[in-house]
């Protein structure tokens, strides 16, 4: 008995401000497709204005999955993400549509397609230790890492204290480094065949466009936003609220930062994410760049072509 062909599936990835909601919004109109968000911060409930999060309102009718699963203080890890993801996929061939997988968090897209190593529990005694000596020493986390691991330490935000706990964790508890575990072997997504688009438009005008954005953010009542999640009994040390933007926000409502000192800090945080997307994104395999925004007539005209020929 043949085995079933592999079924249809697409990837939109990029940097931050790149237009990939738009590109994708515009492409499973055209093609029958289903959105899966691929954004770790779009998966918390409430942070709409901070996450560009494509509102009910504006989705055209077009079924978007993966949005609003968990509150601010909640965490969500990689693995938790390839589990919810994977069968959603597969429902969703199921009903004859197109899957879109879409977002710029590429560690998440890197535990669905390739799965993530069967690494130890988590030792909350070990970790607490390690946040400790954080809080006592800012930075002292990733300078660990990289004594231990100079290869995993480049690929971890010095300030993402998340990953790198659990980083350290790993490599405590096994005495084996994350990166010999990664290379190791995992459970890689099967089933499907993947088009993966990549958007790269001119560095100075993303940069631009994100200074803009961060503007419109404020503009548009992100500190309310952030007022709003506090007022509703979420911690200020929430994981949601460490999110660019978010933090210099809170900055603000505590007295910390005035509002041209957050909109500075919250704009040059973003473009230096932007270009750590960047760096990752160019170290997925088989992925075809598309010189321009997602917004733009030429670049959804390239796309469209693109997935057409891959689809016949």
């Amino acid at each position: 008995m043949s085995l079933p062909a592999p079924a249809p599936l697409v990837v939109i990835a990029g940097p931050t401000g790149a237009g990939k909601s738009e590109l994708a919004l515009a492409l499973a109109l055209r093609f029958h497709g289903e959105i899966v968000n691929c954004d770790s911060l779009q998966l918390y409930r409430h942070l709409d204005i901070g996450t560009a999060k494509v509102l009910p309102a504006q989705r055209r009718g077009v079924p978007h999955h993966l949005l609003d699963l968990v509150n601010p203080d909640e965490v969500f890890t990689a693995g938790e993400y390839a589990h919810r993801a994977r069968p959603l996929l597969r429902e969703i061939v199921a009903r004859g549509r197109l899957p879109l997988v879409v977002g710029g968090t590429g560690f998440y897209l890197h535990a669905l397609f390739e799965g993530l190593f069967p690494g130890p529990a988590r030792d909350a005694t070990l970790r607490a230790r390690l946040l400790n000596r954080e809080a006592r020493r800012p930075g002292s986390l990733h300078r660990l890492l990289r004594r231990f691991d100079p290869q995993a330490a480049g690929l971890i935000h010095a300030r993402d204290v998340q990953k790198l706990t659990r980083a350290l964790e790993v490599i405590l508890l096994t005495r084996r480094r994350l990166t010999d575990w990664f290379a190791a072997g995992r459970d890689p997504l099967r089933g499907f065949r993947t088009l993966k688009l990549g958007l790269d438009p001119p560095r100075d005008a993303l940069y631009a466009r994100l200074d803009r954005r961060c503007e419109h953010m404020f503009a548009s009542g992100l500190l309310d936003e952030v007022r709003r999640i506090l007022e509703m009994g979420f911690p200020p040390t929430s994981k949601a609220l460490a999110a660019h933007g978010y933090r210099q926000a809170l900055q603000v409502l505590r007295g910390e930062l005035d509002l041209h000192q957050a909109l500075y800090y919250a704009q040059r945080n973003t473009r230096r994410y932007a270009k750590r997307q960047w760096t990752w994104f160019r170290r997925e395999p088989d992925m075809l760049w598309l010189r321009g925004f997602g917004d733009q007539p030429d670049t959804l005209q390239a796309a469209c072509q693109l997935l057409a020929t891959f689809l016949a």
